[in-house]
């Protein structure tokens, strides 16, 4: 349960995303959009951290009674856990030196209110003082404490920018309430890397980790249809495969429309721009529509590759080969770049059964071929060898 200094959560990807663990002492806040499961991690993990520890959970939102009944349709029923609904943040700090618990979490830090200030709870001198109020007692004694953290319409955790400095840990949570799958993924963390990810799958019970989210994230791909290209990238020390869909389409406007999902949107742009210039593939009378599916955000350089195969296959009505996994970064002479984990998207993509990669040239010096000899790699110098290569 307990390896010096760490307190195992009971959720592997939890785990994997705070470096191992809750760090005693530590002051960890989780923030994300309304709904996408803030709460509901908090009440999952009380039901494994309940059975050798103290947990004192503080609501600021729900009255002991609706935490009750969300407890039991998540079968949260630890004899440990202590329910505490109330705002004003010097007496919960009384009751945590009182009773002294083992973990603290705080739901949320917004609706905490300091009695000595004037200001209203959730304004910038509200959440400052109460966070350094529970950084103190929870300092002093030692105990591990989770603060969740609204945010504001523009995504970014709503107050100032000094609560991230207080804590030891920021951690958010990724998705659209939309869609069942949730990245949580660190931002800040004084203990671990910023690096890892952790993916999880909301459903009637709750949050449920997803131990291996490549196959998750390729489940129901279409077979022989154009536009669609599979490719590789990293989170962190993690490979992932992820679907990326283009749409080339006539136009119905005097502008030519563009649209991305967990994309950027300039970069889009400017593979276009090169696709045009320096491969001969014309978009600039066409609307061009962009997926990333199952709510996954990509932002490497190596994807580039990827969403220039998937808009022509589109472009072209050619569908890419579906034992074919692709990645690369473009350039804007139309080059492909090389890029970095190159054995870690090729174990991973021959690990989920595709039988080919398409890769920049450049890499294949970096990688020992014999280490794979059952999965083709073919490297290409542009796109349009690329795209050659890929159908």
């Amino acid at each position: 349960m307990e390896n010096e200094h760490r307190y195992r959560t009971g959720l592997s990807e939890l785990d994997r995303v705070l470096g191992g663990g809750l760090v005693k002492g530590s002051l960890v806040l989780i923030s994300g959009d309304p709904g996408i499961g803030k709460s509901t991690i908090l009440l999952q993990i009380c039901e494994y951290l309940g059975r050798d520890l103290r947990i004192l959970y503080v609501s600021g939102e729900e009255s002991a009674r609706q935490i009750k009944l969300r407890a039991g349709r998540l079968g949260v029923s630890s004899p440990n856990l202590r329910i505490l609904a109330e705002t004003d943040i010097q007496l919960i700090s009384e009751h945590i030196r009182t009773e002294k618990p083992d973990v603290v979490m705080i739901d949320s830090i917004q609706t905490m209110n300091y009695a000595d200030l004037n200001s209203s709870p959730g304004s910038v001198t509200q959440v400052r003082e109460c966070t350094n109020a529970i950084l103190r007692c929870v300092k002093s004694l030692d105990i591990p404490a989770i603060l969740v953290g609204h945010v504001n319409k523009d995504g970014a955790i709503a107050g100032p920018k000094v609560l991230e400095h207080i804590v030891d840990a920021v951690l958010y949570f990724e998705g659209d309430r939309q869609m069942t799958y949730r990245i949580l993924r660190a931002v800040k963390n004084r203990y671990g890397s910023t690096n890892e990810i952790g993916v999880f799958d909301m459903g009637e019970s709750g949050l449920r980790q997803i131990e291996n989210p490549s196959e998750a994230m390729l489940s129901g791909r279409p077979q022989n249809a154009s536009g669609t290209c599979v490719t590789a990238v990293m989170e962190g020390t993690r490979p992932l495969l992820a679907e990326i869909q283009g749409l080339a389409t006539a136009s119905g406007y005097g502008t030519p429309r563009r649209m991305a999902t967990g994309f950027d949107y300039n970069r889009m742009a400017l593979i276009l721009a090169v696709l045009e210039k320096r491969a001969g593939f014309f978009f600039s009378g066409l609307d061009a529509y962009l997926n990333v599916v199952g709510g996954l955000r990509v932002d490497e350089p190596a994807v580039d590759l990827a969403v220039a195969i998937a808009l022509i296959s589109s472009l072209k009505d050619t569908p890419v080969r579906d034992d074919t996994v692709v990645f690369g970064e473009i350039g804007l002479a139309g080059e492909l770049r090389s890029v970095s984990h190159i054995e870690q998207r090729v174990s991973e993509s021959f690990r989920l059964g595709f039988t080919r990669c398409v890769l920049p040239a450049h890499n294949l010096k970096n990688i020992d071929a014999k280490r794979f000899p059952d999965i083709q790699l073919l490297g290409v110098r542009n796109v349009r060898e690329a795209f050659e290569a890929s159908v």
